[in-house]
């Protein structure tokens, strides 16, 4: 091997970035297959968990809170009103904003999910010792803190 084909190789398991993507690979898996009788993305669980958490938000900032793009929140907002879980209504004050509530079908879906959520998000960390969980949890919310204005979609829970 040559000097200059040994500086290109790269061990792609010594790159942070590499593991941060296959464990969202793993961490979408694990949550489709938990929740899976439900019919939720992620992402939809997010959204529509987040305006039970604060009926009448708009949609800009159930965007922000969650970390998504204006647009795309939109086709989420759109499938999740199709399917009767969620509801926009003009705002009195400014009839061009949306506001977002969750039907009655969509926090009975919410309570309906929760258990298998939560049985996902314990084989996402199953693997490690419990006391290192909260840790790692600790450790993630660092790195999402500190680079969340670098994403296209900064969230302003994470600030």
């Amino acid at each position: 091997m040559t000097k200059k084909q040994a500086a290109q190789r790269v061990a792609l398991d010594t790159l942070p970035g590499y593991h941060i993507r296959r464990l969202h690979q793993i961490s979408v898996a694990i949550f489709l297959q938990e929740t899976e009788a439900h019919g939720l993305t992620p992402v939809q669980f997010a959204a529509l968990q987040t305006a039970a958490n604060d009926p009448g938000l708009d949609q800009r900032t159930l965007a922000r809170t969650i970390g998504l793009d204006t647009s795309t929140v939109g086709g989420v907002i759109d499938r999740l009103e199709a399917r009767g879980l969620l509801q926009r209504n003009a705002s009195p004050a400014d009839r061009r904003v949306r506001l977002l509530t969750p039907t009655d079908a969509g926090r009975a879906l919410l309570a309906a999910t929760l258990p298998a959520l939560l049985r996902a998000q314990q084989r996402m960390l199953e693997p490690l010792p419990a006391r290192e969980r909260a840790e790692f949890l600790r450790m993630l919310a660092v790195l999402v803190t500190a680079n969340n204005e670098l994403s296209r979609a900064p969230s302003e829970a994470a600030s």
